[in-house]
């Protein structure tokens, strides 16, 4: 475990609130956040360190030397952080989704368009089989950005494994876990299950959120260790090709009702000129280029000790 004074958890925290704005929107990850922010594989590697271990450390040990092998302080001041950014900025960004959208994805793209570049330099050798990871990447992002949603699932099984699936896109880079919720067909389920506080099937999404956690980050973080150069190709792929959901100019064809929420299913990117209706260019562009310096500041503070 790193030792960290106080504003340096601050910081972390403040990294944390970036990541839980991220989650909000469909189609952004937290991952992406991480990333280029200098925490991600600090963050995958204290998750994997959660398992039957820490127990017989707690025993042997006590509760000290468990909380540092856990790493303890750096995921508190992260999820504090993402848990402080979800409850206070949801309904912001949500209005924003709703009221400037054009704007809103004109920032993300823009900051989610310089991340390829800080992870693609993170690879030392390019090879042939760097190159193909990064071409898979970049390929299973834009098919998966591209599929239509199923219809709604609700049988147990299935949300536990909607659950697995959308906590792994959430760190992972490039994919947001919403839009695999959607996808899957379990959104309106989940989203409902929470409102009317059904614990049968939120308890069930959290179970499978946390397996899905705990072993893709397992599987994250042997892949940093023995195939950092693909890993890394391959996450940069992964950012690329969801630069296709986060378009902002869309024309959409169908949407679909969960609840309060009417969310698109099928949209067409297409050029600001031939957008029907007020395409606001000049702040469009003005934002995605504040996005895409934001990633130099973010890079400034995640050089700090």
């Amino acid at each position: 475990m790193k030792e960290r004074n106080l504003i340096q958890y601050l910081i972390l925290s403040l990294k944390g609130m970036a990541m839980g704005a991220a989650d909000v929107v469909p189609g952004v990850s937290g991952g992406t956040i991480a990333f280029i922010s200098g925490i991600y594989e600090e963050l995958i590697s204290s998750i994997s360190n959660i398992g039957p271990g820490l127990f017989k450390v707690l025993r042997k040990e006590g509760f000290q030397a468990t909380w540092k092998a856990l790493n303890g302080n750096f995921l508190l001041a992260v999820f504090t952080g993402i848990a402080i950014s979800i409850v206070s900025l949801a309904k912001i960004i949500s209005w924003l989704l709703s009221n400037q959208p054009i704007l809103l994805w004109s920032f993300f793209f823009g900051l989610v368009m310089a991340s390829i570049f800080f992870v693609a330099k993170g690879i030392k050798r390019w090879n042939l089989a760097v190159l193909l990871m990064f071409v898979l990447g970049a390929g299973l992002a834009y098919y998966i950005t591209g599929l239509p949603p199923s219809e709604n699932t609700g049988t147990l099984p299935y949300l536990f494994f909607s659950g697995a699936l959308a906590v792994c896109a959430m760190i992972l880079p490039g994919i947001s876990g919403a839009f695999i919720l959607v996808l899957l067909g379990s959104y309106k389920t989940v989203l409902d299950a929470v409102h009317e506080r059904d614990l049968i099937i939120v308890t069930t999404v959290g179970i499978g959120a946390i397996f899905g956690l705990l072993s893709f980050a397992r599987l994250l973080k042997w892949m940093f260790g023995h195939y950092k150069n693909m890993t890394l190709a391959l996450l940069t792929g992964f950012i690329l090709g969801s630069l296709n959901k986060i378009w902002p100019w869309k024309e959409v064809l169908s949407t679909r009702s969960y609840g309060n929420k009417v969310i698109p299913v099928l949209e067409k990117n297409v050029w600001p000129w031939v957008f029907e209706g007020n395409s606001q260019l000049e702040w469009a562009i003005f934002l995605g280029i504040l996005g895409f310096c934001l990633i130099f500041v973010l890079e400034k503070l995640a050089s700090r000790p």
